[in-house]
């Protein structure tokens, strides 16, 4: 099933026909739904039957003040709350900005001013949707890469094969390994080895068991992953780091459906999913001598890709609403990310993926100095010195990948004003635009960022 980005809501309150029909037209032309209203009475009525996203008043309606829609709303309820008027008075500015919600702009506006306020109103939409719609498991995901990966999950999961999941650090390989098992019928449990964080010489003797005397310090036997996972999954991760001799003994279990503990005589029945994973292209891996051909062909019955956070972009303000849940329901508290807070974070590379993400998060929540999240560079800085001003790329990243990056960062820069990008990148504003759409067919991209090309030459 296709997951559809949410809509967002946008009411426009103002008795001039001919700002009501053009500013509906833009917000349609970026994908929201408008509703106009022409008195404050009818404003009221709409605000108390439904929430929206971005709400523009004028002043002077015909049945009163526009200012005494906001002493009527939960201000809470609904997203940000522009007064927009032709005749402003300092009386009226220092009303309306006492609110906290609230912005004062003067007519007439300019096309990219709406356009970023439609932006805002856009990542607002997405935050109104259950931070795990359209995942899977533990995963969440509603771009087109991770619909496709759920999809593929679904199709092996009740299938006796083993898989082979790739995907670089801190992509989330081991919750596509638990969502298979999860799936799979199997009763039972899931365990997770990391070949890499185990001395090469105690690895055997953690996976397959050993029997008393089996080596020096063996005083009793001991039951390894593989019997812990009987009749459930063993993932290995970094099947990559696995001495090769333990390669192949872990070959002839797969293959014989059974194994002996180190030290041992006596055939174990082995009945275990195993889910492998590496960071590293695993073909790679093979022409490097890391992974023996034989088992990587054995270990490749079926294959999942994981894709970049970089290429779901689309995700990062419901993995990180997520996240943000979470430390608010640990410490009690009710904390929400700014607009500009999650425009920043979209905009970034995330070399480290979900895992970055998640930590970056986690700063931003610490530094917070009220119940709303603000972006602070300082707590988005990894082990990259990226910024808004720079960008880093990494070995192995394709042709298409670097533009990508470019262009998203460069708009992003330049708040998503394609003339200033398209200058800036010494390309034009057509060929931003088309790229765009290329992107958003991928799913790596929404509709706010690619916006309206009449819009953007008109700038």
């Amino acid at each position: 099933m296709e997951i559809k980005e949410p809509l967002a809501n946008v009411l426009i309150v103002d008795d001039n026909t001919e700002f009501q029909f053009a500013a509906a037209d833009l917000a349609r032309l970026s994908n929201c739904v408008p509703v106009a209203a022409a008195t404050l009475q009818e404003a009221r009525r709409l605000t108390r039957d439904g929430h929206f996203d971005l709400i523009l008043i004028d002043l002077n309606l015909p049945d009163g003040n526009g200012l005494d829609l906001l002493d009527d709303i939960d201000l809470a309820a609904h997203g940000q709350i522009v007064v927009v008027t032709g005749h402003p008075t300092v009386e009226s500015a220092m009303r309306a900005v006492s609110a906290p919600v609230v912005e004062y702009l003067v007519k007439p506006l300019g096309p990219d001013v709406l356009s970023s306020l439609l932006e805002r109103a856009h990542l607002r939409a997405q935050l109104r949707q259950p931070a795990n719609a359209g995942g899977l498991g533990d995963m969440i995901g509603q771009s087109a890469p991770m619909q496709e990966l759920f999809a593929r999950v679904r199709r092996v999961a009740p299938l006796d094969v083993s898989v082979l999941v790739h995907g670089e650090s801190g992509a989330g390989k081991e919750l596509v390994a638990r969502a298979v098992h999860d799936l799979s019928g199997r009763k039972g449990r899931f365990v997770a080895v990391n070949c890499g964080a185990i001395a090469p010489e105690l690895l055997g003797s953690q996976l397959f068991g050993h029997e008393r005397g089996a080596f020096n310090g063996a005083v009793e036997s001991h039951a390894g992953y593989f019997e812990q996972a009987d009749g459930g999954t063993l993932f290995l991760d970094d099947i990559n780091e696995m001495p090769l001799a333990l390669q192949v003994y872990l070959l002839r279990a797969l293959e014989g459906h059974s194994f002996t503990r180190i030290g041992g005589t006596r055939e174990i029945p082995l009945d275990v999913r195993v889910v492998a994973a590496t960071n590293q292209d695993p073909q790679l891996c093979v022409n490097s001598g890391a992974l023996r051909a034989d088992l990587y062909y054995r270990l490749l019955e079926f294959p999942l890709a994981v894709p970049t956070l970089a290429e779901r972009r689309g995700d990062i303000p419901h993995l990180a609403r997520h996240f943000l849940d979470r430390l608010n329901k640990r410490y009690e508290t009710q904390r929400t990310f700014s607009a500009e807070a999650l425009q920043h974070l979209t905009a970034r590379q995330w070399p480290g993926n979900v895992r970055e993400l998640h930590y970056a998060v986690q700063r931003l929540y610490i530094l917070a100095g009220s119940d709303t999240v603000e972006a602070k560079s300082d707590a988005m800085a990894g082990p990259d010195t990226e910024n808004d001003t720079s960008i880093s790329f990494r070995v192995g990243m394709t042709f298409d990948d670097v533009e990508r990056e470019m262009l998203l960062k460069t708009l992003a820069f330049h708040r998503n004003n394609k003339c200033r990008a398209a200058r800036a990148l010494g390309i034009t504003t057509k060929t931003i635009y088309n790229r765009l759409l290329r992107y958003r067919e991928l799913g790596l991209i929404g509709d706010a960022e690619v916006g309206d090309l009449a819009i953007d030459q008109a700038d």
